[in-house]
């Protein structure tokens, strides 16, 4: 049995649209508490409860995190929801673009630089890293937050990925 909650249009859902009677959009709904704790994890990791790190700092981190994977569609949704949080649209399209330049705040960049560091280097996001993030004002608590973020992100992205590369190749479950 499939609970409503399972069934709702969910993030993985709007990047990668399957039709409800495409195989795997079913395949994904085998295991529904998958399905709905990964949507649990996303409202989670950008609930305003998380302290130390603003949710336009979460969302600047995952667009970031999304653009240096290519996951595009992705990429649009957390953009969209950057432009709707009210985000500066400057900033939002520089960190979209990949602009090393901006931001010209130090402590995104080096939230950035260090979100890069885990997705395309995570050798390098050792203790001088770290100490980087202590030096722009992340307490402990915010550090393990952003990590998780990145984490999670990682999965996210792994998830939409092989379900664009999946339905592009035609490949039925």
């Amino acid at each position: 049995m499939t609970s409503s909650a399972s069934t709702a249009p969910d993030v993985i859902d709007q990047a990668i649209p399957l039709a409800t009677d495409h195989p795997l959009y079913a395949l994904r709904r085998q295991r529904p508490k998958v399905v709905a704790s990964t949507q649990g994890s996303y409202e989670g990791m950008f609930a305003p409860e998380v302290q130390g790190i603003s949710v336009n700092e979460r969302l600047l981190v995952a667009l970031h995190a999304c653009r240096l994977s290519k996951a595009d569609s992705l990429t649009l949704h957390y953009r969209d929801r950057l432009l709707a949080e009210g985000a500066d649209a400057a900033l939002v399209n520089a960190v979209a673009s990949g602009n090393a330049v901006v931001p010209a705040d130090v402590r995104l960049q080096t939230i950035l630089g260090f979100t890069a560091k885990l997705i395309d280097r995570p050798i390098e996001g050792d203790r001088a890293a770290i100490d980087a993030l202590v030096r722009v004002g992340l307490t402990t608590p915010a550090i393990v937050a952003l990590g998780q973020l990145i984490a999670f992100l990682s999965y996210q992205i792994r998830i939409a990925v092989g379900l664009q590369a999946m339905a592009a190749a035609g490949v039925a479950p």
